[in-house]
């Protein structure tokens, strides 16, 4: 199974690497991040009109109610009052992942490309709102558990980091199953067919 498991993840892995050229890796960054930036900033436009603490409306059958939280901190309402360090730490945190992509430009999968613009996007369309607001719109709230109001960009950071990971265990496994062909493992035919070359 596990045998399974690795050459399915080389397919993959070959087949993504393969696909596009570096180019169109960076023509595919840059269209994600600017997508998801652009909704993000968007539905914050559309709800900035709206009080602390008002409930807009609810969707999802009632399972997400759109809520107005103005966020001075992150998560849980850690480091609050602190937008400005925060925005820092966020746009610390892009440059480094767009760091990451242009050294791995040639190699680096799909899949962690758009987890890496994912990112991108949400930490720069929150430190958007630290920067210049001094807090960050949250309004989504969950009314089936207890769990932070959070925004579309808290969604695309949460996402990429998933991708992100499910790119590593790929290319892990790529790599594993790569490294694992030796000389040992040369068929007879490939033996002899050297031996023909050396005469």
């Amino acid at each position: 199974m596990r045998t399974i498991q690795k050459f399915a993840s080389a397919v993959v892995m070959r087949s993504m690497l393969a696909s596009m050229s570096p180019k169109g890796k960076v023509v595919a960054l840059c269209a994600i991040c600017a997508a998801w930036l652009l909704l993000d900033q968007v539905v914050k436009a559309l709800l900035s009109g709206y009080a602390q603490g008002m409930v807009v409306c609810s969707i999802l059958f009632g399972l997400i109610d759109i809520r107005i939280v103005f966020n001075t901190g992150a998560a849980w309402g850690i480091f609050a009052g602190n937008p400005v360090l925060l925005g820092v730490v966020s746009v610390a945190v892009c440059a480094l992942l767009l760091a990451y992509f242009v050294w791995d430009l040639k190699g680096i999968p799909l899949v962690q490309i758009a987890g890496i613009a994912l990112v991108i996007a949400g930490g720069v369309g929150n430190a958007i709102d630290r920067f210049a607001q001094g807090y960050v719109l949250d309004y989504l709230s969950t009314t089936f558990m207890d769990f932070p109001v959070f925004n579309v960009a808290d969604i695309g950071v949460t996402c990429g980091i998933v991708l992100l990971l499910v790119g590593m265990f790929l290319g892990t496994g790529d790599v594993k199953r790569t490294g694992s062909k030796t000389p040992a493992h040369e068929t007879k035919d490939d033996a002899v067919a050297e031996g023909e070359d050396a005469l």
